[in-house]
């Protein structure tokens, strides 16, 4: 076997193309997977649409949120607990910081690498070639640290641990603790957003609020923890929004507001935050919002986050596992679709017709 199919975007904002790419070689520490999910992220939408601001090399295989089998591995390997990782073993991996640089060894902020390697916007003509996760297997570089998917965990649910849930996770470590008399407020019912309130919910907040659309995603959002959900498309009016909030907070504003929709969303959400409040701003994308800095809260904090450490992927994963009893996860997957479907995966995701989309393999 010397080459695999791959869902590839060989331009931006015209139809992905399912071509041959090669299986490379292995290098010494690597492993090839076979994969078992590939979730869609609002990114892969991003990057199709493109360029994004980063700059995007053409052709590459889409997707960053991968969930495999171990095929192959050149020499041993051990998992992020030191565990031995042998063939057949379900797995998903993290991205990969330099280890050197300033941001690695002395600020200890290893997301702000500059050398820093991910996936999902690789070039699929040049060594290692499959580096997204869109394709019928997938290779992992040696410095990635690995991460077993337990059997209570389906594939689709590990594939979005990869990106939206590590992040979120990321989020809460930076947040600090969530006291149990307090109200998390959260902007966007996406992947981000609702699993974003089952975290705040179990971290013990008072009452979550969470702001998005369609209908389809807060009936999700809902499920997932919300206590109380608004949709966008009916009420479009900033002021009854901050209303609402204000309302169901002694007039106070929420405690913490999560951003996890897009830069535009920031200006409101900071509205909705009461002095002295936490601002979390997850959601990226190329909006720009305009804040005035004289009416921010005071005394507030604001963090940024960017993708996730390695234990990251592992907490993810075991919130997964240990809270599959309290939280729908598979909820969160609104649609699977095989590789071949791609192009309408995509435009699902483009169009917020599904929470989350994932493509499987047989």
């Amino acid at each position: 076997m010397n080459d695999c199919r791959a869902a590839v975007i060989t331009a931006h904002n015209q139809p992905l193309e399912i071509l041959s790419v090669p299986i490379p070689e292995l290098e010494p520490g690597a492993l090839l997977v076979r994969m078992e999910a590939s979730t869609l992220c609002g990114t892969d939408v991003h990057r199709w649409h493109g360029p994004l601001p980063s700059g995007d090399s053409l052709p590459v295989i889409t997707g960053h949120e991968p969930c495999g089998t171990v095929e192959e591995i050149n020499g041993a390997r051990t998992d992020i607990l030191g565990n031995p990782v042998s063939v057949g073993d379900r797995i998903v991996w993290s991205y990969v910081a330099c280890g050197s640089c300033y941001y690695c060894s002395v600020a200890l902020q290893p997301c702000i690498c500059p050398g820093r390697a991910s996936w999902g916007h690789n070039r699929s003509d040049e060594y290692p070639y499959l580096l997204g996760s869109c394709a019928e297997y997938m290779y992992v570089p040696p410095p990635c640290l690995i991460i077993k998917v337990p059997e209570e965990v389906s594939s689709q649910s590990a594939a979005a641990s990869a990106c939206a849930y590590r992040t979120v996770m990321h989020g809460f470590d930076r947040l600090g603790p969530v006291k149990s008399h307090e109200t998390v407020l959260i902007q966007g019912s996406g992947p981000l957003g609702n699993f974003a309130a089952a975290v705040a919910k179990d971290h013990g907040a008072k009452q979550v609020l969470l702001i998005g659309a369609p209908a389809a995603r807060l009936a999700v959002s809902q499920r997932m923890g919300a206590d109380a959900v608004l949709d966008l498309e009916s009420v479009t009016d900033p002021q009854d929004r901050r209303d609402w909030v204000r309302g169901l907070t002694a007039g106070r504003g929420a405690d913490v507001v999560i951003q996890v929709a897009n830069n535009q969303a920031v200006a409101e959400g900071l509205t909705m935050l009461r002095a002295g409040g936490r601002f979390l701003d997850i959601g990226g994308g190329s909006e720009k919002a305009e804040i005035d800095v004289a009416r921010l809260p005071k005394e507030m904090t604001y963090m940024t986050i960017r993708s996730a450490e390695p234990r990251h992927w592992l907490q993810a994963i075991d919130f997964l596992a240990s809270r599959r009893d309290r939280f729908p996860f598979e909820d969160m997957i609104s649609e699977s679709y095989e590789l071949d479907q791609i192009n309408e995966a995509m435009a699902a995701m483009a169009s917020y017709k599904v929470v989350k989309a994932a493509i499987k393999f047989a």
